[in-house]
C-alpha cells in the first residue's frame, strides 16, 4: 500500500476522486483493523515467551547466572534475554505498523474534508479562468479627475 500516493488529489477531476474515496478509506480502515489484530497477537506471544523465560530462570537461576532469585534479578536477566528481545522488537514492529495504518485512516478522512472543500470552491468558480484584476488606485484617479472637473466647472462658473 502506498498511503501517500493515495492521498494525492487530482483537483481537475474531483468526480472520478469522490468515486475512489470510499473505497480507499474502506481499504486502509480494513489495513488498520489487520494492523492491529497482528499487534495483539504479537503482544499475546511477546507475553507467553516472556512468562516462559520468568518460569525458567526461576527453575534453573544458575543456567541464567542468577546467583539470587529476586525481582530485581529476574527481571535483569529478563531484559538481556535475545529470546526475550528479539520478541519485544516485535511488538515494536507492529505497534509502529498499527500507528502507521491508523494515522492513513485519519489522513483519508482529512482528503474527504479536503474534497469537500475543493467541491465548494469549485461550486464558487474558484477555479474559473483567469480574470483581468482591476486597478483600483487607476479607476480612483480617474474618478477624482472627473470630481476636480465639475468642481471646477462650478467655480468658473460662480465667477
Amino acid at each position: 500500500m502506498n498511503y501517500e500516493n493515495d492521498l494525492k488529489i487530482d483537483e481537475s477531476s474531483l468526480d472520478l476522486e469522490w468515486l475512489e474515496q470510499a473505497s480507499l478509506f474502506m481499504r486502509y480502515a480494513k489495513y488498520s483493523a489487520e494492523a492491529r489484530k497482528n499487534l495483539d497477537e504479537v503482544k499475546q506471544d511477546f507475553d507467553i515467551i516472556k512468562a516462559k523465560i520468568d518460569k525458567n530462570i526461576r527453575e534453573f537461576p544458575d543456567s541464567y547466572g542468577v546467583t539470587k532469585v529476586t525481582e530485581g534479578a529476574i527481571q535483569s536477566t529478563l531484559l538481556t534475554d535475545k529470546e526475550y528481545t528479539k520478541a519485544y522488537q516485535k511488538v515494536l514492529d507492529a505497534k509502529f505498523e498499527a500507528d502507521m495504518a491508523s494515522s492513513a485512516v485519519q489522513a483519508f478522512n482529512q482528503r474527504k474534508e479536503a474534497l469537500e472543500n475543493l467541491v465548494k470552491l469549485h461550486g464558487q468558480s474558484y477555479f474559473a479562468g483567469p480574470k483581468i484584476a482591476r486597478d483600483l488606485s487607476e479607476q480612483r484617479k480617474i474618478k477624482e479627475n472627473k470630481v476636480d472637473s465639475k468642481i471646477a466647472s462650478k467655480l468658473s462658473r460662480q465667477k
